[in-house]
C-alpha cells in the first residue's frame, strides 16, 4: 500500500519512536504474545491510536484502565504525523492498541516492531480476513474502516477484551461482562441504523463523501457509496474525478452529498460547483464523522453517539421530509 508522506520532523519522531523505545524495552519478552502484566492494583495504562479504539477500551476496561488516545477529534489517521508526545505516551504505557490494516500509515511498521518486545496489538487482528473489503487501490490490502459495520466492530471488542484478559487475568470476569454489555449496545445501534435507513427510498440510497470510508456501512445497510478519494486520504482526487462524480450526481439526480469532519471540505465543494455548472443543484447534506469521533462531552464523542449522529444526518438529507419528521427524535444520540 502506498504510504503517507511524512515531514522531516515527523520522520525524526518515527526514528526516535523505533530506536528509543526498542532500546528501552531491552531483550524481547519470552512469549510476548502471551504477555502478562505485573502492576499490582493500579489501573492499566493503555495507549490507543484512535478515538474509536479508546472509547471501546474504556467501555471494556472500566476502572481497570486509564486510556489515552493519540488521535483526537478531526484528526485524519491516514495522514497522522507522529509527535514527540506520542513517544512519551507509548514509552509509559503498559499496553498499546493500534487499529491495523494500515490505517496508521507508516506508524504501522513501528507498532509491528514494538510488538516483538512488549504488549502492542492490532485491534483488527480478530476479524477474519474473509469479512474484510479488499482495497480497490492497493494489492494485498484491505479497507480499514471496519467501525462502520457494528457487527465487525463487535469482533474488535472481542479482540480487545481477549488481550486485556490475557494481560490481567485476575479481572477476566469484569472484562467479559463489560464486553458483553457493550456488544449488546452495538447490536442496538445496528438495529437503529437499519430502521432509520429504511426510511430512505431505495433509489435515493446513495452516499457521496470526500473519501471512500463508508464501504462497510454501505454493504451493511444497502447503500451505494461513492467516495471522491480512495480508502486512504493519502491518495488525491483529480479534476477528472470531480467531473466524473458530478456527472454521476446529475444522472442519478442525487439530492445531497456530505463533507467529513476529518477531511477538508474543499473537494466536495468542488463537486458541488461542478454540478452547478451543469445546471443542477446538489446540497451539502451535513458533516459526517468518518475517521475520528466528535469532541469529548458531545454525543458524537463516543462511538455509539458518532454512529447515530451519522445515521441521523444521512437520513435527514436523503429521506423524504414526511418520513423523517416523526422519526427524527427516535432513540436520540447515545
Amino acid at each position: 500500500m502506498r504510504r503517507t508522506f511524512f515531514s522531516f520532523l515527523s520522520w525524526c519522531h518515527l526514528v526516535l519512536l523505533s530506536g528509543v523505545l526498542l532500546s528501552a524495552c531491552g531483550q524481547p519478552v519470552v512469549g510476548a504474545d502471551q504477555a502478562r502484566l505485573n502492576i499490582g492494583d493500579r489501573p492499566i495504562r493503555v495507549v490507543a491510536t484512535t478515538g474509536h479504539l479508546a472509547d471501546a477500551l474504556r467501555n471494556i476496561g472500566g476502572e481497570r484502565v486509564v486510556v489515552q488516545a493519540l488521535m483526537g477529534p478531526g484528526v485524519d489517521p491516514h495522514l497522522y504525523k507522529a509527535s514527540a508526545r506520542d513517544v512519551i505516551a507509548i514509552e509509559r504505557a503498559d499496553v498499546v492498541f493500534y487499529h491495523g490494516l494500515d490505517l496508521e500509515g507508516r506508524m504501522t511498521h513501528i507498532f509491528e516492531r514494538l510488538a516483538t518486545t512488549r504488549p502492542v496489538y492490532a485491534a483488527t487482528d480478530g476479524i477474519p480476513r474473509a469479512r474484510l473489503r479488499p482495497s480497490a487501490q492497493y494489492v494485498n490490502a484491505y479497507d480499514p474502516h471496519v467501525w462502520f459495520d457494528p457487527t465487525l466492530w463487535s469482533l474488535v471488542v472481542d479482540e480487545l477484551a481477549r488481550r486485556l484478559t490475557q494481560l490481567d487475568p485476575e479481572h477476566a470476569a469484569l472484562y467479559a461482562a463489560n464486553a458483553a454489555r457493550y456488544r449488546a449496545q452495538l447490536a442496538e445501534v445496528d438495529r437503529y441504523a437499519q430502521e432509520r435507513i429504511a426510511l430512505i427510498p431505495p433509489p435515493s440510497r446513495v452516499l457521496i463523501t470526500a473519501h471512500d470510508a463508508f464501504g462497510y456501512f454501505g454493504a451493511r445497510y444497502g447503500i451505494d457509496v461513492r467516495g471522491l478519494q480512495g480508502v486512504s486520504t493519502a491518495s488525491e482526487a483529480g479534476a477528472a474525478d470531480v467531473q466524473a462524480l458530478a456527472d454521476f450526481i446529475v444522472e442519478r439526480d442525487i439530492r445531497a452529498i456530505f463533507v467529513e469532519s476529518s477531511v477538508s471540505p474543499a473537494t466536495i465543494r468542488a463537486v458541488q460547483e461542478a454540478v452547478r455548472a451543469r445546471g443542477k443543484q446538489v446540497e451539502i447534506g451535513g458533516q459526517l464523522y468518518s475517521d475520528a469521533l466528535g469532541d469529548p462531552g458531545t454525543p458524537a464523542g463516543t462511538y455509539l453517539g458518532m454512529f447515530r449522529a451519522n445515521v441521523d444526518t444521512i437520513v435527514a438529507a436523503l429521506a423524504p421530509q414526511t418520513a423523517t419528521g416523526s422519526q427524527s427524535s427516535k432513540g436520540g444520540h447515545r
